[in-house]
């Protein structure tokens, strides 16, 4: 840790009177947790950072409280994911899929479900990441996967930012490849606009439930799709599931759409 170089500038601050002693201590705490250091010991934390145990437990639990880290179930700290998202947002595209990964896992451990990120190419949806639970998916989609954007939720989530005549181009009745029944699929496209999120059930793939939210950039264009999927089965026992797993997706796609707004990503 550069425990030097914050050493002279507290020095600096001391000799103008600007000093801000408990910031100081925090940034030092909250540098060493985003480096990888362990909090399990809360003395050994302290000598390394130059504060006392106390003052070590009330900076967590300051930094917890203000969501900047976050507790790890096998003890210790992290960097939390609005700190990830706040580090992403200066540094700019090169660590949005980090990002990305990070909300993914996030919503997969804390509701069980497999969790997807898909991006789109021409007249399809690229898998680009996948977080599963220990218990798995039947399902044909992997990494790398392309399926017709139209067909799938994600494909549709995305598609949802085009203007009417950008669909009718690609899918319409003098399309290549027209959608079968467009003006059925165009109110559904108009449900998602003013939904935000749209959902398919045992469609695509029999059994198989999906919600999906688009993420956008700046200009209000979709640049890719988080999505969450499970059995349908899970989904009849736990009631409440499809509620809370269509609010971890449209919380999350907010959320990346705010730092790709931020950080000016094609």
């Amino acid at each position: 840790m550069a425990k030097e170089s914050v050493g002279r500038s507290e020095q600096a601050s001391l000799e103008t009177g600007a000093l801000v002693t408990p910031m100081v201590r925090g940034l030092r705490l909250l540098e060493y947790i985003a480096q990888g250091g362990n909090t399990s010991n809360l003395s050994e934390v302290g000598r390394l950072i130059d504060v006392n145990r106390v003052t070590v437990t009330r900076l967590l639990a300051t930094l917890e409280q203000e969501g900047m880290i976050e507790r790890l179930p096998s003890g210790g700290h992290r960097v939390s994911l609005r700190f990830l998202a706040l580090s992403a947002t200066t540094l700019g595209h090169n660590d949005f899929m980090s990002v990305v990964r990070r909300y993914a896992q996030s919503i997969c451990h804390s509701l069980g479900i497999s969790v997807y990120y898909t991006v789109l190419d021409g007249a399809d949806m690229v898998y680009l990441l996948r977080e599963m639970p220990p218990a798995g998916l039947v399902s044909h989609i992997t990494l790398g996967s392309r399926v017709t954007a139209w067909q799938l939720a994600p494909g549709k989530a995305v598609l949802a930012s085009r203007s009417n005549d950008e669909l009718n181009l690609m899918f319409g009745p003098s399309a290549s490849k027209p959608i079968p029944d467009f003006d059925r699929w165009m109110q559904e496209i108009d449900t998602i606009r003013e939904t935000g999120y749209v959902w398919s059930r045992s469609r695509l793939e029999k059994g198989i439930n999906a919600c999906a939210a688009a993420i956008k950039d700046a200009d209000g264009d979709a640049v890719g799709a988080l999505s969450v999927v499970g059995p349908e089965q899970i989904f009849i026992e736990d009631e409440t599931l499809e509620v809370q797993a269509q609010k971890a997706v449209c919380e999350a796609a907010r959320a990346l759409s705010e730092i790709r707004c931020c950080d000016g990503s094609a």
